[in-house]
């Protein structure tokens, strides 16, 4: 049978332009699809590959003429490195793309993927590297692969090169010696040229394929640098030129499409990034701070694909999971989480709120920022140029019907007022503060000026939260910590008799730092009527502590010796994030 165009395959279902090619009959379909009924989530190409009906190029061939594009080989094919530079390696190697042809001229590119329906790439390769037209080609998965591999393996991030191709560029020459006397065109020149792009393009993809949870764009008066907070620990990239300061700056406010000529006011934005086998988008949370040099950016990345949603795996230990359970099923009353900024309050909270979503359960939410969207839970973002306080927003709230609130902090008077009066009428609310412990939130509470007869009858519970890095699974290996280190947990040689110490030794996979990923460490205070008593006759936080510690609570500190007895962290990380109590 001829072989069939694409225009001829465009836009039909697969099982009928597998039928147009010849391939299969309109029964072996049928077949298909009773199978795949009776197995929902299985792609009908698969079920025919598995009856043994289509091979897998087939399929391929199918999908590319039913998107309308072509499906070419790459073996034998001379892709010149002109075009392989095109596109950098790191967003090659994120999108699973092979340029194949390159006109620098137009501006247009032809790229093969492995794909269909990686629409990512073609608008992505569009919108943030420039490219006035982007073709796509299907080509096999394998040959991509050894593509890949031979021609962007050894070439690393490519800011090296990046660098010095902007370096060169006359839009950023044309930046120089004007101050702040310039022009928006020039700006926006600068802005769209295509080293900046690139540039900014492969920060962000390293940023997200290395786990990074903020990438930093900080101008000093000699250097511009760039930084990525891992496992909450900053790490710096090689610098670029103090030129390519501003240029990059406008470059991330174009994206997030804030004001360029706008350098004088803190601005807020966001990104978001389709990447390939991501079923969700990556949110970048933008924030715009002028300094003395320059602006500042900081871009929080939210990867909700990331996120743990479920009490058991947020790092609660057994014990401490029955207790949170046995706090979050009360009526009413307050539970607050602390902990500094970046301490994992939120995702606490959202995997305890995720916990008691029910059908029958009304949740409303006051967030500022909304960072991940829940299904079932009515979210809320908190808008301070609109008026839209926590405390406005609250009032509403109980106006809504609500069985469970949300606040996503406690910051004023206000806010904790209207916090206990929802608590007070039947309510359950979590909260967040920023304080060292769970005892010390009590005094900030009465420091912000809340009667302490009201936080009796409300508080069911303070838990403080620190996150510290786990030891990479790789490269750990055991150890003999040094007086010092022990001396620093206020442990004796005599303490630990007979206990395995571990470390990092440091590898490839956690780029030699010695740690991969973080877990959680706990302390829960939950109020009792001699915890309550102590309340109402102003007790400090130290008394509140030791009591509290004497009905059961597991310090942080004591969490964290528990972790390394475990051999899940080092005694560095934990001497870090906590504090030795009193």
């Amino acid at each position: 049978m001829a072989k069939l165009s694409t225009s001829e395959l465009k836009g039909r279902k697969l099982g009928r332009a597998l039928t147009k090619m010849g391939k299969v009959t309109r029964e072996q379909v049928h077949e298909a699809l009773a199978i795949q009924q009776q197995n929902p989530g299985r792609k009908i190409g698969q079920v025919l590959i598995e009856l043994g009906y289509v091979t897998e190029a087939d399929v391929q061939d199918a999908l590319a003429g039913q998107a309308g594009i072509d499906r070419i080989t790459l073996r034998g094919r001379d892709i010149t490195d002109e075009t392989i530079a095109a596109i950098p390696p790191t967003t090659a190697v994120t999108y699973q793309i092979v340029p194949v042809k390159y006109d620098p001229a137009s501006g247009a590119i032809a790229v093969a993927m492995k794909s269909p329906d990686n629409f990512a790439a073609v608008d992505d390769l569009r919108n943030l590297l420039g490219f006035k037209k982007v073709k796509a080609v299907l080509a096999p998965p394998d040959e991509i692969d050894e593509v890949l591999a031979e021609r962007y393996a050894a070439k690393g991030s490519g800011f090296g090169e990046i660098y010095a191709e902007a370096g060169k560029s006359a839009a950023i020459a044309a930046l120089e010696g004007r101050g702040d006397s310039l022009d928006m065109e020039t700006l926006s020149e600068a802005a769209g040229d295509n080293a900046i792009v690139q540039l900014v393009q492969e920060t962000l993809l390293i940023a997200i394929r290395d786990k990074a949870s903020d990438i930093h764009f900080e101008p000093f008066e000699d250097e511009f640098r760039i930084r990525y907070r891992i496992d909450g620990v900053l790490y710096e990239l090689s610098p670029p030129d103090k030129r390519l300061a501003l240029p990059i700056v406008s470059r991330v406010k174009v994206m997030a499409k804030l004001d360029i000529a706008e350098r004088r006011l803190p601005q807020d934005g966001r990104i978001e990034m389709d990447l390939p086998g991501m079923s969700i988008p990556i949110d970048l949370r933008v924030s715009v701070l002028p300094t003395m040099f320059g602006e500042s950016v900081v871009m929080r990345v939210l990867d909700r694909s990331n996120v743990q949603l479920s009490l058991d795996r947020v790092g609660l230990r057994d014990d401490d999971l029955e207790r949170v359970r046995a706090l979050i099923a009360k009526p009413n009353g307050i539970v607050v989480v602390t902990g500094p900024t970046g301490s994992g309050k939120t995702t606490t909270l959202y995997a305890a709120l995720n916990e008691l979503n029910e059908p029958e359960v009304k949740i409303l939410t006051a967030e500022d920022p909304v960072e991940y969207d829940i299904d079932g839970l009515v979210q809320c973002q908190v808008n301070v140029d609109q008026e839209l306080t926590f405390a406005r927003l609250l009032r509403s709230f109980l106006r809504q019907d609500p069985d469970i609130i949300l606040v996503g902090e406690i910051r004023d008077l206000e806010t904790a007022q209207i916090a206990i009066q929802a608590s007070l009428t039947g309510h359950l609310v979590f909260s967040t503060l920023h304080t060292n412990d769970a005892p010390s939130s009590i005094l900030r509470l009465v420091d912000l000026g809340v009667e302490s007869f009201l936080l009796t009858a409300t508080i069911e519970a303070i838990v403080a939260q620190r996150l510290v890095r786990r030891i990479c699974g790789k490269c750990k290996e055991e150890y003999v910590p040094t007086e010092e280190q022990l001396m620093e947990l206020s442990l004796l040689p005599s303490d630990v008799e007979g206990r395995t110490f571990y470390r990092g030794r440091g590898c490839g996979e956690c780029n030699n730092t010695g740690y991969k990923g973080r877990m959680a460490l706990f302390e829960i205070m939950a109020m009792d009527d001699t915890l309550r008593d102590l309340v109402m006759t102003q007790a400090s936080t130290a008394v509140l502590r030791a009591e509290a510690r004497r009905r059961g609570m597991r310090t942080l500190r004591e969490s964290g010796l528990l972790a390394i007895y475990e051999s899940q962290t080092t005694i560095d990380e934990v001497v870090r994030e906590t504090i030795t109590e009193e």
